[in-house]
């Protein structure tokens, strides 16, 4: 039986050394993201220029729901370490003094300090004092593999914390691009409204050039000044929807608000994944990592039904100064403890625990039904966004066209005012459906990535990039 144990105990204390050393090299790990995050949120310098790609690496560590998430992977690597605990023999030093006349403690007193005489009265030893120093130890040997369990728990919680905060950085540097494409489309559909607005100006100076030739009547005159009041009206929205983007993206970025200065370069759009795969997605993970989590809680409630096995040594020396006397003394032994019924706790235990993880299983499942669906739907949606664009492109160009021919006619004084008008709406808005267009393809573009499990950047999560290519 001693040697069975010693064996075992042996093995336990080569699974702790390989887990100690797994958890320094996740602490220091963890500890790194921590100093990064930390460095980033509080002494970075914030860029003067911005470009999509810096809002979105700026944004995985400034933003406070990626810190949140680092801080709950430390949290679960603490819970980790705890888990580790009944590896490992509890040791402990202790120390204790007191006086007393009572029989039963002056005696023992006598005893421990070696001063035992015949001539003792054992109703009345007297007075004793007892300074005692001591050190125990205690391990647990066996306990059915709940130890083992709790471990293999706390990994998966690790596991699981680890993809939550990849689910949260995924999602985040969607959101972060898809703001930054908002801006470049408030800003595009700016430039749009104000090309209107200078083109009914020059068209107004005609327009009060051949009326006060006699040329033009007043009301068309009237018309085109209302005209120009409209799309003053929409230029001003225009410029606040610019701001309103501005200020949404400060936001993800965790910066207060102020200006930003946006900079598009061709090198900055996320690439085109090839051959996207749900099943890299970062909620798999944590479904995967949950289920073996309660398959480790399954383990321990199974484990909670076997016998347990104790070991503990004590040594102690004591020291009187009523007697002078002094001794020492020791123990050490094992404890076995096995229920033999708990009221059907244990069998409970399982059964829920049973459930549990059949409902995982289940919710698995479905998870990877709904992620082929919405891969799917993002594949669609690109799509269906070159097309719209290919067409807007297009309707652009005969729209200029169009007011190019009109703008002469009109100067030439053989078309009418309400043709001019109708004419440069149709640019305004054909250029408006463009910009809206073209940032549709680019977001579409990002959201097939984060269906596909992929950062915007490949450098994000330090992918390579031999699985994408440019649009």
């Amino acid at each position: 039986m001693i040697s069975v144990s010693g064996s075992r105990e042996v093995k336990r204390h080569n699974d702790s050394q390989k887990a100690g050393k797994a958890m320094k090299a996740n602490r220091f790990l963890l500890l790194f993201l921590l100093i990064s995050v930390s460095g980033v949120a509080v002494g970075s310098e914030i860029p003067e220029i911005w470009t999509a790609r810096q809002a979105v690496t700026f944004a995985r560590q400034n933003n406070p729901d990626s810190q949140l998430a680092a801080q709950r992977i430390l949290q679960a690597d603490a819970m980790l370490q705890k888990a580790t605990v009944g590896f490992y023999p509890q040791v402990e030093l202790y120390s204790n003094y007191s006086q007393t006349n009572n029989p039963m403690y002056s005696f023992g007193n006598i005893l421990n300090q070696g001063e035992f005489s015949p001539g003792i009265d054992f109703n009345d030893p007297g007075r004793t004092d007892n300074l005692g120093l001591g050190i125990g130890a205690k391990y647990r040997f066996y306990n059915g593999g709940q130890d083992q369990a709790d471990k293999n728990t706390a990994k998966a919680g690790v596991d699981l914390s680890a993809a939550a905060r990849e689910t949260v950085l995924l999602r985040l540097e969607f959101e972060v691009f898809r703001g930054f494409q908002r801006i470049v489309e408030a800003g595009e559909i700016l430039q749009a409204r104000q090309k209107a607005l200078d083109s009914i100006a020059s068209s107004l100076a005609v327009a009060r050039s051949r009326y006060d030739a006699g040329d033009l009547l007043k009301l068309d005159l009237l018309n085109l000044e209302v005209e120009q009041s409209q799309v003053m009206e929409k230029l001003i929205q225009a410029q606040h929807d610019l701001e309103l983007a501005k200020r949404t993206l400060l936001t993800l970025l965790g910066l207060p608000g102020d200006d930003l200065n946006i900079k598009i370069t061709d090198n900055q759009l996320p690439a085109l994944p090839i051959d996207p795969d749900p099943t890299q997605r970062p909620e798999l993970k944590k479904s995967t990592a949950a289920l073996k989590a309660s398959e480790a809680q399954l383990a321990a409630a199974h484990g909670s039904r076997l016998p347990t096995v104790d070991g503990f040594a004590r040594y102690q020396y004591d020291q009187g100064t009523v007697l002078n006397g002094d001794g020492d003394s020791w123990i050490a032994g094992l404890n076995v403890n096995f229920k033999l019924f708990d009221g059907h706790q244990s069998d409970a235990e399982i059964a829920l625990v049973e459930a549990q993880l059949g409902a995982l299983r289940a919710e698995q499942k479905k998870l990877k039904l709904a992620l082929g669906f919405e891969l799917a739907q993002a594949q669609l949606s690109l799509e269906r966004a070159r097309q719209r664009q290919q067409v807007t492109l297009k309707a652009v160009e005969q729209a200029v066209e169009s007011e190019n021919l009109t703008q002469a006619r009109f100067q030439a004084g053989v078309l009418l005012v309400s043709e001019l008008i109708d004419s440069e709406n149709r640019l305004t808005d054909a250029r408006v459906r463009h910009a809206l267009a073209s940032s549709a393809v680019q977001i579409a573009v990002a959201d097939l990535r984060r269906a596909a499990g992929l950062p915007q950047y490949a450098e994000s999560f330090d992918q390579t990039t031999s699985m994408e290519k440019q649009p």
